[in-house]
């Protein structure tokens, strides 16, 4: 009011009749980084001179006056500064721009200046488009696009060829398109380089992948040379040379031949008469060629009577035929039924498959018939039992030959982030309940005579240093199995939930691996897996599933390729079960969307007494330096009133992007206005600046209402932490032996393991199935890792029913071979 007065009532007569003017008034201006910028406003005749900043008046002690007198008019001038910070602008939310503007005021009126806009200049780290390699022919014409990042200002763009800049003023054959695309209107060889769109404005400059572009010459005939002499043979010769032009930088060579013979005409032809030197040639010639032909025989004769003595040292052997025939395992007759005969699979001998490998015409196929639900249904009643472990009198043999393994490692009990057991060479699983976090061992892969203690443990990111490059973020826990070192014979399968959104070249993934010195090295670069190394991963939406023969601590790690990358978040609110006092806190978690987060905030929130009050939410958190805010409105304010003094609170972006920080989130401290106020009604909104948002519609009674525990029901995944022997597996072991000596021998004529992994969407890792002993197995122990425990049997069978062709001999399985 009083700052109104004084505007009203302006000092009369301290300046001449004249309306003001505006000698300096206030641009548009962008905030770069953190720094205030500063608004200035010069005027005259003015009596006083405010700023306005979106329809408020700023407050008179943000002003900064200065008065002097204009040099070309004479009459007194004033010229007013003000500072505007980011924090001001960013305090404006929604569609409306911040402005500023001034209002003079003298004995004759008022005057207003031009809105000055003030921005905030950023400018993203990802090109919307970036220029692609290209191969292009001598004179074409050559477009290299370029869309540069989001910015503002925006961004101006420039090219390089070779870390050169390139001046169209210079070089009348490119230019650069209104869309900011590099064009080259007739490919010249000088033009092969690497190319880079630069883009930049007052707040960075950023550097597109670049792009090889090699122009490329086809080679051409030179015109055929002068046709020879006749030489002795009635013919002559005329030759060319691939030169007109050569070919370069991977040209196509010249068709057809460099040389062209034909046979001279009777009267060019010089006929000879061979002399005694040629005669005695001819004759030698004749004598080398009997003598290599009788040593070709001789050398015949003594291969094929070594072969016949080969052949009869192993025509009583089984192992050349055990390989084509289905393994029979069958539990054994004698009088204890607990034992279990299992012959060897020699079907693993094969490493190699390579041909057409089908079984003959004549003989029965070796593949089994899949009967309705009794094939790959679980072993049931006792005589279908699978007993692996040692009898009640072989117990304290048991233990001794445990302690006496060379891998036997001392654990710590009693942690819930922890799984460990003892295997042999049947396998198993363990599982960190709640988590998504397993470990499948398959069959076999433990050596025979062998017996391990494995373990398998979450980690937290505050307990383990996993220093991160760049803009790298974690993406998955981190977890360790164990003992580093073993023996494995099969690869163990690790898996694990990740929070990474998927899309198309949106992502870098690469596998981390601690090694025994304590550094994080990358072992695995995801997409770019060869069948020779040493680890492999499946990744799916929400899990990853990590092939390795050796054991040790992995985290999975993502660095954004382009905006469309983003992290899933979980959102999470939670308030007291119990409010005795007029306070009422609010906390809202930002957690990744794996199970694992989710089961340590449950525990936290069990301790703290909270509640679930809202049904979480997922938000994509994208890789663009933007903080995510949190504000709450609407509360009615006769009943509630918030006590935080800001509109809104903010979780730094790489807090969240790293992912090595847990229970992030915010607490919003309320007051109710009496003791009797029990419902709350309000909005929360969730959001990334100039991303992703969520909100939430809160209106439940503090007092009574639980509707939402239910949602903490956290899945349960068996909770047996560790599994031993065939109850691990949900394909019983007979069975799985079964399909892996039908289907493991390859054969272009009927299907085989390769149209098995087709029928399980696996086929982009045919080259790494084919790579191991049994292929067939690989594809199993895939299946078993990701459908435990809730894996449709049906469905499986169905899948390997539909294999082969619907006359060819199958097998069945009774139940005296079960």
């Amino acid at each position: 009011a009083q700052q109104s007065a004084t505007v009203a009532n302006p000092v009369p007569g301290a300046t001449p009749d004249l309306l003001p003017h505006f000698l300096v008034e206030p641009g548009d201006v962008y905030i770069v980084k953190n720094k205030p910028v500063l608004l200035v406003c010069k005027a005259t005749p003015a009596t006083q001179i405010f700023f306005k900043c979106n329809g408020e008046w700023v407050r008179q002690v943000d002003h900064v006056i200065e008065r002097s007198t204009d040099g070309s008019s004479g009459l007194p001038a004033m010229e007013v500064r003000i500072n505007v910070s980011r924090q001001q602008v960013e305090k404006v939310f929604g569609l409306e721009e911040y402005w500023c503007q001034c209002v003079a005021w003298s004995s004759s009126g008022t005057t207003k200046s031009q809105k000055a806009y003030i921005r905030i200049a950023y400018l993203r780290k990802n090109f919307e488009q970036e220029p692609l390699a290209k191969e292009v022919s001598l004179e074409q014409g050559i477009v290299l696009p370029c869309r540069p990042p989001e910015g503002i200002p925006p961004a101006e763009v420039e090219w390089l060829r070779n870390e050169d800049l390139v001046d169209p003023t210079l070089d009348p054959n490119v230019y650069i398109t209104r869309e900011h695309s590099l064009v080259v209107r007739q490919a010249r060889l000088a033009d092969t380089a690497n190319y880079t769109c630069v883009a930049k404005n007052i707040v960075a400059r950023r550097r597109s992948a670049s792009a090889a572009v090699i122009v490329y010459v086809d080679g051409s005939w030179s015109p055929w040379s002068k046709w020879s002499a006749c030489g002795l043979d009635c013919t002559h010769w005329r030759s060319r040379e691939c030169s007109d032009p050569a070919p370069r930088n991977g040209g196509e060579e010249c068709q057809g031949s460099d040389l062209d013979t034909r046979n001279c005409t009777s009267d060019l032809c010089v006929h000879t008469v061979s002399g005694p030197e040629d005669v005695a040639l001819y004759v030698g010639l004749i004598a080398v060629a009997v003598c290599l032909v009788l040593l070709l025989l001789v050398l015949v004769l003594v291969y094929c009577r070594k072969k016949e003595g080969l052949d009869s040292d192993v025509a009583d052997s089984s192992i050349l035929t055990s390989g084509f025939q289905p393994v029979s395992i069958k539990p054994s007759k004698a009088d204890n039924p607990h034992l279990l005969t299992i012959q060897p699979d020699l079907s693993t001998t094969t490493t190699t498959y390579q041909g057409s490998l089908c079984p003959r015409q004549d003989g029965p196929s070796p593949k089994f018939q899949l009967t309705n639900g009794h094939l790959l249904s679980p072993l049931g009643g006792g005589r279908h039992t699978l007993h692996h472990s040692s009898p009640t009198s072989e117990a304290e043999d048991f233990v001794s030959r445990l302690s006496t393994q060379n891998y036997f490692r001392s654990l710590p009990r009693g942690t819930s982030n922890m799984a460990y057991g003892t295997f042999n060479f049947l396998g198993g699983r363990l599982m960190i309940p709640n988590t998504g976090i397993s470990l499948l061992i398959p069959p076999d892969a433990i050596p025979r005579g062998k017996i391990y203690e494995i373990y398998l443990t979450l980690h937290k990111p505050e307990d383990v240093r996993l220093p991160l490059a760049g803009c790298q973020t974690l993406l998955s826990p981190i977890v360790s199995c164990g003992p580093p070192g073993v023996l494995l014979t099969r690869p163990v399968i690790l898996a694990m939930d990740h929070c990474g959104e998927p899309g198309p070249d949106s992502w870098s993934l690469r596998l981390k691996k601690q090694s025994c010195e304590g550094s994080w090295e990358d072992v695995l670069h995801l997409g770019e897996e060869a069948p020779s190394h040493l680890y492999y991963c499946q990744l799916e939406a929400g899990a990853c599933y990590v092939l390795t023969e050796q054991l040790g601590r992995f985290a999975l790690v993502g660095e954004a390729l382009s905006v469309a990358a983003a992290k899933r978040l979980r959102l999470l609110l939670f308030a007291p079960l119990a409010c005795t006092s007029l306070e009422y806190n609010i906390r809202v978690y930002c957690l990744h969307d794996t199970r694992d987060a989710l089961k340590e905030v449950v525990q936290l929130e069990k301790q703290l007494g909270g509640q679930l009050i809202q049904e979480p939410r997922v938000l994509h958190f994208k890789d663009s330096y933007h903080n995510l805010r949190l504000s709450i409105h609407d509360m009615p304010s006769s009943l509630w009133k918030s006590k935080l003094l800001a509109s809104y609170q903010e979780i730094p972006f790489y807090h969240i992007w790293s992912g090595t920080q847990q229970y992030l989130h915010c607490t919003f401290a309320l007051e109710r206005a009496s003791a009797g106020t029990s419902d709350l009604a309000c909005k929360m909104w969730v959001w990334q600046v100039e991303g992703d948002g969520q909100s939430f519609n809160i209106n439940f009674n503090i007092t009574k209402d639980t509707r939402f525990a239910e949602l903490l029901a956290l899945e349960s995944e068996g909770g047996v932490p560790a599994l031993v022997g065939p109850s691990a597996f949900k394909i019983p072991f007979l069975i799985r032996q079964k399909i892996i000596s039908s289907l493991d021998p390859p054969c272009s004529r009927a299907a085989d393991w390769r149209t098995l992994a087709q029928k399980l969407h696996l086929d982009s890792h045919l080259s790494f199935f084919a790579s191991k002993p049994s292929p067939t197995a690989m594809i199993l122990n895939l299946w078993e890792a990701r459908h435990f425990p809730n894996g449709n049997l049906s469905q499986l069978a169905a899948a390997v029913a539909g294999l082969g062709q619907p006359d060819a001999g199958l097998f069945t399985v009774s139940e005296a071979e079960c």
